[in-house]
């Protein structure tokens, strides 16, 4: 059936059909559907509806209206002091934006008119703060050309570019604030999106031209994640159109390195397995069938453990994670079905001529150039010699093996457990970058937790100021605004809290429980009050992601478990393998922080990383798993187990070494990327990519297979020769 299956795609003519079919796909979506890159949302929430910093928000817009909107915080800083001139700068600004409001402008203090812009600035006299607030759900273009004619505007005022300017030279000025921040996060992962492409193309090309120094195979990969991305693009633009999923940037990012990395593995292992048939078969045609034969069922089982492993995120609250699952196993998808189709397709139209100058011919074929061009007949050269003698050392020695590189992953292992987390956007953005910039001069110049106070919604209290005098005496705390009375319902009143430490730290997020524990005291239950807030918002994130972890990661593994058991039919090789990436990724988590840390300085990843890097390195090395012990089992049933593992790992080393080093380096290419979340979840996914292909795959593995000898097949009664 199978052979049938290829000969649907390598005949004469269907394989002409076949390319045709894929262009007018691509063609077709391409012209009538949206792209993917044009109904990108990156302001959408990452927080459930139902998590109380979000719940609190909606009580603010809905009882205190005149406090909502976004603000954009003009940053003015001065390091000798700001001077007069300098504020009459700012007084300009806030009459022309009183009168001539910008669109969806909805706010800005009216300094103009008398109010004593003393309030606004910090002790020192160094710095002021100006907020400007916009409507919510602005489109990030508009606010983005609302920036840009403030500052015009203020550069023509005072006769420069302070917006360029040296923090520490004269008068300079930074927008931050959550509009500062969406706007700079926009463009960021707008020209990430270019690099990573551009990167990603050039790095696997590169790659594909050392390992087969192909310049025509080379390409071929590329072809078919090319096209694989032009079916995948519309789809999900018509998907996000119809307001079925959400894509954001860094989603798409992530995407492109996916179907790149994951792509050109599933093609390798079909061009590799033709490359070795076409050695000893001197019909191409033939020779692919039989190579598509050998090598379509783990590419299938492989792409479906990924895509089924990566719909498991549908289960993840945290919306960021949530929104991974269709487009990464969508992609996928695609993917494994044109490494099935198109690229059969295109290997049987190009035929031997594919691994030009290197071209691949029986012995036979080779006697017969030889004559014809009147030279000695070269001697074949044994093929996969390096890989042979590892394949015999594994097998010799497998104790030693599995002693070995059991002791550096578990060393490696350890120092995950020292790993730090943080969870806000902007540590991610570049020190240089001008919203981060404008944060750090607010975090010295005025108290931090001025950054981004808590605010407290009280219901049915008569004495607000005596619980937020009570409030105010805890030791983090360094003041509590006086209350607030709600102008839409008289029982609502709110006060902020202004912290004594940095409110984007793990200290201020702990505070969040203990504060509400204190609310629930003073006031008999959690009905009537509500925490809103960046602090309380970065505690629902803690909490959301660890919820995340826990349900995700036991879903995936139980799903690994279950695929492998499918496939394989043993219960002993499932536990071991499924063991070997769990060990695999807690070193490479453990790698990825001494690297990040000690190596480059960085003090926290993102909370979210463990939970993607799990989940790609799970399905992604299982991937590997797959391919080499669908060979070794193959094997063992003509052959003694001993030299079935020795001829699998000579076999697949070579493959599987070239696919995870091309792997890697996609991953790898995320770190060119000025986003902090993106070069560490590159670091620490390529590494275990790396650890997967160099140390798991062609040595703890087979070894554990050679030692668990003829109980690696239990239950099922394997036909293994003695």
């Amino acid at each position: 059936m199978i052979q049938r299956i290829a000969a649907c795609f390598t005949g004469k003519i269907s394989k002409w059909v076949t390319l045709v079919v894929w262009i007018l796909i691509a063609l077709i979506l391409t012209l009538t559907l949206p792209s993917v890159g044009d109904k990108v949302q990156n302001n959408a929430a990452n927080l459930p509806s139902d998590a109380q910093s979000v719940l609190a928000d909606q009580v603010i817009q809905e009882y205190f209206p005149n406090s909502t909107g976004v603000p954009a915080l003009l940053v003015w800083h001065r390091d000798a002091g700001l001077t007069d001139e300098d504020f009459s700068i700012v007084r300009q600004l806030a009459e022309e934006l009183t009168n001539s409001p910008l669109p969806a402008q909805e706010a800005i203090i009216p300094l103009h008119m008398g109010i004593p812009i003393e309030v606004l600035t910090s002790e020192d006299g160094s710095t002021l703060i100006l907020p400007i607030t916009f409507t919510d759900e602005t489109e990030t273009e508009v606010l983005k050309e609302n920036l840009n004619h403030i500052r015009e505007f203020i550069n023509e005022q005072a006769g420069a570019d302070i917006f360029e300017a040296d923090l520490a030279d004269g008068l300079s000025a930074r927008f931050t604030g959550p509009v500062g921040i969406s706007v700079d996060a926009t463009d960021l992962f707008l020209d990430a999106d270019i690099i990573l492409l551009i990167a990603t193309v050039l790095l696997v090309l590169v790659l594909l031209l050392l390992i087969y120094r192909s310049p025509i195979l080379a390409f071929i990969p590329l072809v078919g994640v090319g096209f694989a991305y032009l079916v995948t693009s519309p789809i999900l633009g018509w998907l996000a159109g119809k307001g079925w999923i959400t894509v954001d940037s860094q989603a798409i990012s992530i995407m492109t390195v996916l179907l790149f990395g994951a792509g050109t593995d599933y093609c390798l292992f079909l061009i590799t397995r033709y490359r070795d048939d076409l050695r000893h078969e001197k019909n191409p045609r033939t020779a692919l069938i039989h190579a598509f034969k050998n090598a379509s069922g783990a590419i299938a089982m492989s792409g479906f453990t990924v895509v089924m492993a990566l719909l498991v995120l549908l289960f993840a609250q945290y919306g960021s994670s949530h929104r991974f699952a269709i487009p990464f196993s969508l992609s996928i998808l695609i993917m494994g079905i044109a490494s099935l189709t198109l690229v059969p397709a295109i290997l049987a139209i190009l035929g031997r001529a594919s691994f030009f100058p290197f071209i691949p011919r029986t012995e036979e074929m080779e006697e017969e150039r030889a004559i014809k061009r009147n030279k000695p007949v070269k001697k074949q050269k044994t093929q996969h010699r390096l890989w042979g003698k590892i394949g015999t050392f594994v097998t010799e020695k497998p104790w030693l093996v599995i002693s070995i590189t059991m002791i550096v992953l578990i060393v490696l292992a350890a120092f995950s457990t020292q790993t730090k987390y943080k969870y806000d956007l902007l540590s991610s953005f570049p020190d240089d970058m001008e919203s981060r910039e404008g944060f750090t001069i607010i975090g010295q110049t005025y108290t931090p937790g001025e950054l981004a106070p808590i605010t407290v919604i009280v219901k049915d209290n008569t004495d607000v100021n005596a619980l937020a005098n009570k409030v105010a005496a805890h030791e983090l705390v360094n003041n509590v605004t006086e209350a607030v009375v709600s102008e839409v319902d008289s029982t609502y009143s709110s006060f902020e809290v202004v912290l004594d430490i940095d409110p984007y730290s793990t200290d201020a997020m702990a505070y969040i429980p203990n504060l509400e524990e204190q609310l629930t005291t003073e006031l008999g239950n959690t009905d009537n009050f509500w925490i809103a807030g960046q602090t309380a918002g970065q505690y629902d994130n803690q909490q959301i992601n660890d919820r995340d972890n826990s349900v995700i990661m036991p879903i995936v593994i139980l799903l690994i478990i279950i695929l492998l058991l499918a496939y394989l039919r043993s219960i002993i090789a499932t536990i071991y393998l499924v063991i070997t990436v769990l060990v695999s990724f807690l070193a490479a988590l453990g790698l990825g922080w001494i690297i990040l840390h000690y190596g480059l300085g960085i003090d926290a990843i993102q909370a979210a990383i463990p939970l993607y890097a799990f989940v790609f390195l799970i399905a992604l090395g299982e991937d590997y798993n797959i391919f080499m012990i669908s060979g070794i089992w193959k094997k063992a049933k003509t052959m003694p187990l001993k030299q079935a593992v020795k001829e699998g790992v000579a076999e697949t080393g070579e493959v599987i070494s070239s696919a995870g080093l091309i792997l890697a380096g996609t991953f790898f290419v995320l770190t060119q990327v000025p986003i902090t979340i993106l070069l560490q979840f590159g670091v620490i996914t390529a590494i275990g990519v790396l650890l997967d292909t160099f140390i798991v795959r062609p040595f703890l593995v087979p070894a554990l297979t050679v030692v668990c000898g003829k109980w690696a097949f239990w239950p099922s009664k394997h036909n293994t020769k003695k």
